[in-house]
């Protein structure tokens, strides 16, 4: 088991009325809710700031023609590679042979 702290916090009438109908009809307690919400805005709020992060990362190469030359030449590196995954992709498991019925779920 693990040991939690306690929080105390003060909300709006509406808003606790709310909490209460969501535990009486989910059978949860208010508590377990207000700690599944609150997991959930962290954990978002943490992966917004790592998209920023990353655009902002994104930003600064996209501006460096040196870092875009050597994204292009990775990508050419790669290219046969993912035409090779591709193909195999596109192959029959069973036959063998390339599907021609163009019924492949991502085209």
């Amino acid at each position: 088991m693990c040991f939690m702290g306690a929080v105390s916090l003060r909300l709006p009438e509406d808003l606790v009325q709310k909490l209460s109908q969501e535990a009486s009809l989910s059978g949860q307690p208010r508590s377990q809710l207000i700690r599944e919400a609150l997991e959930a805005l962290l954990s978002r709020r943490e992966r917004e700031r790592l998209e920023a992060a990353m655009e902002a990362a994104a930003r600064v190469l996209a501006s460096d023609p040196a870092a875009c030359a050597e994204a292009l030449a990775a990508a050419a590196d790669f290219l046969p590679a993912e035409n090779e995954a591709l193909e195999r992709a596109e192959t029959d498991p069973v036959s063998g042979d390339a599907d021609t019925q163009n019924d492949l779920w991502w085209r």
